[in-house]
């Protein structure tokens, strides 16, 4: 016997093998239709008895295993179904001599036969025959199941007789001496006449009955048989049948222990025995004994008809543990003959499925490792890739999953071998694709995100190279890249750089022909392989939600009912809601986004990679509005820190959005990158509120720009600051131009004003503004301009500045402890232009170049569109920096007598300053005029006497 049955478990010693084959030209489909519904009788019930008989079908079975029949009974071909197609009755004789053809391939060993016949009617097909059934078709055939039950009767009728025949063989000591083929021409020329060959014939015997009994449905006498067939053969030494004769008694006793088998078939064996079952509770208890025998109850002949006692002196069958031990003494038998290695190979498949429900793994794998070793004759390519595949089932049975990949991959390596003219890549990558959970290996790369690495990386890399490989040669580039990529993302910190650049390099070839895309892939058996997105090229640390800036931030209207009270509850503060709403606090942001405009994503990325990386077509994903994402192209040097990049959009439509990821394309691979799934990210929220849109607004001054940016203490940012230079009492016409850039109008207006400089006394309005007139243009449309004119005008106090005044002369007076100087100690100096900026620092005591400075805040809070609508504005910030210079100094004052004691006239000398001319008028209304660096005296006022009076009373007081 050459060809193994893999398949094979201990409870197969109890079937009756039948044969189902097709005779002629019949279609699969039709065959495979017919050979379920046969297959489906697999066990009857025998009839007045409570015997069961069970059978084995198969569709394909090596004429040579059936010679092996008298060794082990259960691999005769007992019974033969034959299915043909005959549509016509001239077809007829033909047809059946194919089947009388058919029989007698399997003739020396059949029990019964049938020829099913489907499609021939008429006078043929009405005659009565027990061995033929035919059909009208292969739809119209209801009694399939009934014959097949008939004819499993029939064959228990035969099966039935010769082992009562066998059993009760009077024949005197002239026994038959039962071989196997390779053992008959080693007995030629034997003494049949001696003890030991009488024993070697009696010990062949009894186990062959032992066998029947077993497939004849009595379990206790077959476990009598096989232990007398045990003592009697190994007193002789006849190690081959004793090894058979020991199988058979481990195949009694598992069907006894397990009645839903070893095989792992579907549905547990019935035993109509009511004995069984009721000592089922007692067959797993450790320390079973063997059945024991009465040497005295054998004949002559050693087979004895009624052996009814001895079933009843049988204490138990074997143990658990006594199964497998006396499957290894049996193993041990076959492995002394060469031609035995298919029986060994076969008792080792048994014992391993028995010690898998054993939960014995250590053992199974024991006996898996010597069946490795068993060396058959040369096998075919086919059979090697069989032989390889079971050995990786009964592995993975035994909970060996590594064990169980090797040999699975070695069974695909097989389907490419050299020497097969045809490889066949889709059973090789078949097989690859089921080795993938012995290696810790799957195809979803959320699982490597899981905590620490699981396997070893250096086969795992092996084997998804090779799943590259085969699904290249098979034609199919989308899975080439699928598992190139999923190689790159999953592998890359076990990958050398020479690997990233080589593994890298493929990708490109792979995806110039068939980029890579975040679609399902699905297999022809239904397999579907999940996306592979690029989290690691580039890596992404953190990702921050920017505000927009300060000039387009909305601000909320306050309400009347003020911040506290929620219009959707009518209490004050719920503990339930605040607890409800902790959550969405941690992941919405406070600040807001705008429909329409131009909103920002900040991400902190870099490049693990040992050579420049290139990024394509980088841009957001978002959910929860209608988002126009922006793509971006960026380029990170090798083994980059972290590198800023900001990708941005616009919100086409309102509520509230989340920034669920990014998408990339990475060499030619579009990748879908969700922040959910990346590991060790760090974001300060995702989930920002967008509001209606809202017009923009841009201001432009007829003012320069000024390099001093102006720091309010309340923290506004200001979009643009404007200077000028004024002289004191000067007044300046600052023309605002106003436009509207947006893509909403500009309906509402409001423009204030805040002075920031408080250490300076100002007198009349600084600022002043008139709005009609522009707000009569509103709204203004997109596009549109309009202009309004800011008065500036500056009146400070300079009187009390030690460093603008020196000490007078000898001649001159001092008013109120500040000292005057005179005219002809001053040294005029023209305004310099281009003054520093700090001008207190830049003059020195005694120059009149002193410069005060004045900040003030324009605001120009406006709305309109849709944003207006829902009680939202923007402020605009406008910085204003006035720079001034006093315009003229009083150099000398003193007194002339006038008519009265009482009365005198106050003289001032007034100097101006600047390069201007300029009048100067007091109380009296009278005006004086001054050329530029022109000193005249003035005389403003008279005193009045009652003044004096006062005067004179303040120093008699001493108040």
């Amino acid at each position: 016997m050459s060809v193994p049955d893999y398949m094979q478990c201990a409870e197969d010693h109890q079937t009756l093998l039948v044969v189902v084959q097709p005779v002629g030209i019949v279609s699969e489909e039709n065959f495979f239709r017919i050979y379920k519904r046969i297959s489906s009788v697999s066990q009857i019930s025998v009839r007045d008895s409570q015997r069961a008989l069970y059978i084995r079908y198969r569709h394909h079975y090596p004429p040579e295993n059936s010679e092996w029949g008298d060794f082990q009974t259960h691999r005769k071909v007992v019974g033969l179904i034959t299915i043909t197609d005959c549509f016509s009755a001239k077809d007829w004789p033909q047809t059946f001599e194919k089947f009388h053809v058919q029989k007698e391939i399997y003739g020396s060993t059949l029990y019964d036969s049938r020829l099913f016949v489907f499609g021939l009617q008429g006078e043929i097909a009405e005659q009565p025959r027990t061995d033929v059934a035919f059909y009208p078709s292969y739809e119209d055939c209801a009694t399939v199941e009934k014959r097949i039950e008939d004819f499993v009767e029939s064959l228990f009728i035969v099966l039935e007789s010769k082992r009562l025949d066998r059993a009760t063989d009077k024949s005197g000591d002239k026994i038959p001496l039962l071989c196997v083929p390779f053992e008959k021409k080693d007995f030629v020329g034997l003494d049949t006449d001696s003890r030991h060959y009488k024993k070697r014939c009696q010990g062949r015997m009894r186990k062959h009955v032992g066998d029947l009994c077993l497939q004849a449905g009595m379990l206790q006498d077959s476990l009598v048989h096989y232990h007398m067939s045990v003592e009697l053969l190994r007193s002789v030494n006849d190690f081959l049948w004793l090894g058979a004769a020991l199988e058979g008694l481990c195949s009694a006793s598992v069907i006894y222990h397990y009645p839903g088998g070893t095989g792992g078939k579907a549905g547990a064996r019935r035993f109509p025995g009511s004995a069984l079952p009721a000592e089922a509770a007692n067959r797993h208890r450790p320390g079973a004994q063997e059945v024991l025998i009465d040497p005295g109850a054998l004949t002559t002949n050693g087979i004895n008809a009624d052996t009814s006692m001895e079933i009843g002196r049988a204490k138990n069958c074997l143990s658990p543990e006594d199964i497998i031990e006396k499957y290894k003494e049996a193993i041990s038998y076959y492995s002394k003959y060469k031609n035995a290695g298919v029986i060994e190979l076969e008792a080792c498949v048994k014992a391993v499925r028995v010690l898998a429900i054993q939960k014995r793994s250590m053992e199974a794998s024991e006996f898996l490792q010597n069946a490795v070793y068993i060396n058959l004759r040369q096998l075919s390519e086919e059979e090697k890739i069989q032989r390889y595949s079971i050995l990786s089932e009964l592995y993975e049975l035994i909970g060996f999953h590594r064990k169980s990949a090797f040999f699975k991959r070695v069974a695909a390596m097989q389907c490419v071998a050299p020497s097969i003219s045809e490889p066949g890549w889709r059973a090789c990558y078949k097989l690859l694709l089921e080795t993938l959970p012995g290696y810790s290996l799957s195809l979803d790369p959320q699982d490597f995100n899981k905590g620490t690495h699981r396997g070893w990386a250096a086969v795992q890399m092996r084997l998804l190279h090779e799943l590259v490989y085969a699904s290249r040669r098979m034609g199919n580039p989308a899975l080439s890249v699928r598992h190139l990529s999923f190689l790159l993302q999953t592998m890359l910190d076990f990958l050398s750089d020479q690997e990233k650049k080589d593994v890298t390099q493929s990708l490109e070839n792979y995806t110039s022909k068939c980029p890579g895309t975040m679609e399902l892939l699905t297999l022809p058996d239904g397999l579907t392989l999940p996306p592979v997105p690029f989290t690691k090229l580039p890596i992404v640390r953190r990702v921050k939600l920017l505000d927009l800036p300060a000039s387009l931030r909305p601000q909320k209207m306050k309400s009347s009912l003020g911040p506290s009270v929620s219009a959707k509850s009518p209490f004050i503060y719920s503990p339930i809601i605040a607890h409800s709403r902790g959550e969405e606090r941690s992941k919405k942001i406070d600040f807001q986004w705008v429909q329409g405009d131009v909103c920002e994503v900040q991400l902190m990325v870099y490049n693990p990679m040992p050579f420049e990386l290139r990024v394509e077509n980088m841009g957001l994903l978002t959910s929860g509005v209608e988002f126009e994402s922006l793509p971006a192209a960026l380029s990170l040097p090798a083994e980059s820190g972290l590198y800023p990049v900001t990708l941005v959009g616009v919100p086409q439509t309102t509520g509230t959005i989340t920034v669920s990821g990014y998408h990339t394309t990475v060499f030619g691979v579009f990748s879908d990158c969700l922040l959910d799934s990346l590991p060790g990210i760090k974001t300060s929220g995702s989930t920002v509120e967008v509001i209606p849109a809202l017009p923009r607004l841009q201001i432009s001054t007829s003012l320069p720009r000024s390099a001093h940016s102006l720091q309010p203490s309340s923290g506004d940012e200001i979009s643009t600051n404007v200077s000028v230079q004024l002289y004191n009492g000067e007044t300046q016409q600052l023309v605002v131009r106003l436009e509207n850039i947006g893509m909403e109008p500009l309906e509402k207006l409001e423009v204030t004003s805040k002075i920031l400089t408080t250490k300076e006394k100002l007198y009349g309005d600084f600022l002043s503004w008139k709005l009609e007139d522009t707000l009569a243009q509103f709204p203004l449309q997109p596009g549109k301009v309009a202009t309004f004119t800011i008065s500036i005008k500056v009146k400070l106090d300079f009187s009390c500045q030690e460093n603008l005044l020196q000490d007078l002369s000898d001649d001159g007076i001092s008013v109120s402890g500040f000292p005057l100087c005179s005219p002809f100690r001053q040294v005029v100096r023209p305004r310099v232009e281009s003054k520093p900026v700090n001008a207190a620092e830049g003059g020195r005591p005694g120059e009149p170049g002193h410069v005060k400075t004045l900040e003030a805040v324009l605001n120009f809070k406006y709305s309109g569109g849709p944003g207006h609508v829902e009680g939202y504005y923007r402020n605009l910030a406008l910085g204003l920096h006035v720079e001034v210079e006093p315009s003229v100094f009083f150099t000398r004052v003193s007194t002339l007598p006038a008519t009265s004691t009482r009365q005198c006239h106050l003289l001032l000398d007034v100097f101006n300053a600047t390069e201007h001319e300029l009048s100067v008028r007091a109380r009296s209304d009278e005006e004086l005029i001054l050329h530029a660096g022109e000193c005249q005296r003035f005389m403003p006022c008279k005193p009045h006497s009652a003044r004096w009076k006062e005067m004179k009373h303040h120093d008699e007081t001493g108040k």
